[in-house]
């Protein structure tokens, strides 16, 4: 198809010319935060550094990291870079642990990240002639803010629809015409699963792409949601702590997202060490955030592991490419020593059939590891038979155990049994006490 660009001047950038802007931006960035955020500089006070020391990209390594325990430490206005009466507006993380992380905006960040969210739109085929249905949870949550003001830029009819009420999504997709989906892939599948229950084919739906993220998802999965809804399903990233959806997004080509450089340096680290690893090595990703006034992250950790690469792409877009998250250095589940994603139990699932609908129930009993996967048959699997029900589970167990080198015990349930997800996916219940 033919690629169409938002900002093509940027998009298109020659590498060196940007990374003359990014150099241009951290200097004016790292003085900022010096000067306005108290625990930012006495981080670097610690370490020695000064923004003097600091005179272009060469030098990010200089500069000490932040997490996610530093912003809920400096909660909840520690980390701000502008007086109060110039921020307009706050979102917070999904977190149900802790204090929650609050991020601030002025204008001119909410400016700019919607300039990020229209990237993907556009990226993902959207013009001023589609029909955007936001179907992300709005309020505090970035994803609806976020694609809705995207779409505002773009200049597409926009539906915010929010998260939830099937029906009335199904409804306003058919009378409106929707022709751009936007959601987590979990509820993407799920409306998938509800429209062919109602006797939709995806021929009778207009939609003809999707914009997913918030949680991770499998390209099984991706093949699943295109195939249910007659769409190209598109990934899109971004944390609330450097701004939310709209750091990168995928292009045709979906060989990995782009990373909006203009806006975010990135950076894979040996999440051990800390250091610095070449282009091409996985590790974790850390971002600088270089144009955000309120909430101005300088190196933030962001715990999930990719692999970063300049190969080339189809689309004419020179941004670095961050592939698609392998997991996270802090929800990775280690179970009698091994170590689980929850994304390999879905890769697993939808090789044998089953849908994503899925629960992950670790637990300690007597100092060892219980390790159970509830996983729901579809209506056609179903059967009231215990032999075949019993059979059914050791072959998914014998899968499992080959992708993960252990055996989960699992329980096939009943169709519609397990409760369906309208905004990110709850797939683990960890009991154990491990802090």
């Amino acid at each position: 198809m033919a690629e169409n660009y938002y900002q093509k001047d940027i998009e298109t950038m020659p590498v060196e010319e940007m990374k003359k802007l990014q150099s241009e931006k951290l200097v004016k960035q790292v003085k900022h935060v010096y000067e306005n955020v108290a625990y930012y500089r006495n981080l670097m006070d610690e370490k020695g550094v000064k923004p003097e020391d600091i005179h272009g990209i060469e030098d990010l390594h200089k500069l000490p990291f932040l997490s996610k325990a530093d912003l809920r430490d400096a909660y909840p206005y520690g980390l701000l870079g502008k007086p109060l009466k110039e921020c307009v507006r706050i979102h917070s993380t999904s977190g149900t642990t802790g204090r929650r992380v609050v991020a601030f905006y002025t204008q001119h960040d909410v400016d700019l990240w919607e300039d990020c969210c229209a990237r993907a739109i556009v990226a993902a085929g959207g013009t001023d002639e589609d029909v955007c249905q936001v179907a992300y949870g709005y309020g505090l949550f970035t994803g609806g803010a976020g694609l809705h003001g995207g779409s505002h830029k773009v200049g597409c009819l926009t539906l915010p629809m929010s998260s939830g009420n099937t029906d009335r999504q199904i409804q306003f997709m058919e009378d409106l015409g929707a022709t751009i989906l936007c959601c987590t892939p979990s509820y993407a599948a799920y409306v998938g699963e509800s429209l062919k229950e109602k006797g939709y084919k995806p021929e009778d739906i207009p939609l003809k792409a999707g914009i997913f993220g918030a949680e991770p998802w499998t390209e099984e999965m991706r093949h699943q949601i295109e195939e249910t809804l007659g769409i190209k399903a598109y990934d899109i990233y971004g944390l609330t702590e450097t701004s939310g959806p709209g750091v990168a997004f995928e292009c045709s080509e979906q060989t990995g997202m782009h990373i909006n450089e203009d806006h975010f340096i990135a950076e894979i680290i040996d999440p051990d060490t800390g250091e610095v690893l070449p282009e091409g090595e996985k590790g974790e990703l850390v971002f600088t955030a270089l144009d955000k006034e309120a909430f101005p992250l300088l190196r933030y950790r962001t715990r999930d592991i990719c692999v970063l690469s300049r190969k080339k792409c189809s689309c004419g877009r020179t941004l670095i490419k961050m592939a698609k998250p392998m997991g996270r250095t802090d929800d990775m589940l280690i179970i009698r020593g091994v170590n689980v994603f929850p994304s390999q139990i879905e890769t697993v699932l939808l090789n044998e059939g089953y849908q994503p609908n899925y629960q992950i129930i670790v637990d300690r009993v007597n100092n060892t590891d219980t390790f159970e996967v509830n996983v729901e048959m579809n209506p056609e699997q179903f059967t009231d038979k215990v032999s075949e029900i019993l059979g059914m589970e050791r072959k998914l167990s014998d899968a499992m155990k080959i992708m993960l080198g252990i055996n989960p015990k699992v329980r096939l349930v009943a169709p519609k049994s397990i409760v369906r997800s309208e905004g990110k996916a709850v797939r683990v219940v960890d009991k154990r006490k491990l802090v």
